[in-house]
């Protein structure tokens, strides 16, 4: 299968990438930069330069292909709403390349999307007033025939090189000389090894039915003072309590994370796929120590 990939060359992307071509797919990578470009190459994989923003770029790569896979986000959450704009767009151009197709389009979603404060499984919709509308656009495309399906993943995609939630929480800690939690800290983060949710993306784009919602969720819920605890033990600082009113200040940007309460189930997605997260949980991951190298 010739697959098109954005955000080929992120996180979670760089992973995806050798996960298919080991499994014997021909990868074609959006590339917005030189840089980008040499490094799929040097992964073995096909470039095609473009950005979010380029709707022709988008659509040329998708009708190229047997298959898409879109990663690609602006991480921009000082306009979020500009951001999730950008991203459905993306989605509506390569699905009207894929239409009439029956090809598959897997798209990336977030577990924090769910209500909060119960087990959230793929059998979930979205609140009405859900900010970003990549999921209710990418099932809409199955009624133009396309076979597009939603992977939603854990909001800490763990291993090394992370740059996301984690790596701000250990930066946060250093900067403030305490490893902090919010409340009791009994509210609960679902997460994910990287690998694992590469994995994940490859099985949905060769077998996930038309419409399904998957999980990229490891661990189901990581108590938030369990995170925060080895983050102290690894820094030698202290860990303590910090209350709701002090959590935008301590923490900045990410305060409203700190204390979202999103367990996540993953049990239908390995019942419909045969996926099974075998790598390190989030703990063992920081544990193994490569997160404070630096």
């Amino acid at each position: 299968m010739r697959v098109f990939v954005t955000g080929a060359t992120g996180f979670v992307g760089s992973a995806v990438v050798p996960e298919l071509l080991a499994a014997g797919h021909q990868v074609v990578g959006l590339a917005r930069s030189d840089e980008g470009a040499a490094a799929l190459k040097a992964a073995g994989a096909d470039v095609h330069r473009g950005t979010l923003n380029d709707l022709d770029s988008l659509q040329n790569g998708a009708a190229a292909a047997d298959g898409v896979i879109h990663l690609a986000f602006i991480h921009n959450f000082s306009d979020y709403a500009a951001a999730a704009e950008t991203d459905r767009q993306a989605i509506e151009a390569i699905g009207a390349a894929l239409q009439g197709s029956n090809k598959p389009f897997v798209v990336t979603a977030g577990t924090l999307m769910l209500s909060p404060g119960r087990l959230g499984t793929e059998e979930d919709t979205l609140p009405p007033n859900t900010l970003r509308h990549s999921e209710k656009t990418a099932i809409g495309l199955v009624e133009r025939g396309v076979r597009s399906s939603i992977v939603r993943l854990a909001p800490s995609v763990h291993g090394p090189g992370d740059h996301g939630f984690v790596p701000e929480l250990i930066r946060i800690a250093r900067d403030k000389g305490v490893s902090a939690y919010i409340g009791d800290g009994s509210n609960r983060w679902p997460a994910v090894h990287r690998i694992d949710a590469a994995r994940l993306f490859r099985l949905a784009v060769e077998a996930a039915p038309a419409g399904s919602r998957l999980h990229g969720v490891g661990d189901e819920g990581v108590p938030f003072r369990d995170i925060a605890g080895v983050i102290g033990r690894h820094l030698n600082l202290p860990v303590a309590s910090i209350s709701h009113e002090e959590a935008s200040a301590h923490f900045g940007w990410i305060g409203a994370f700190a204390s979202a309460d999103n367990p996540a189930s993953s049990a239908k997605t390995q019942d419909l796929l045969g996926w099974k997260p075998v790598h390190p949980t989030l703990i063992q991951d920081l544990e193994e120590g490569h997160y404070f190298n630096g």
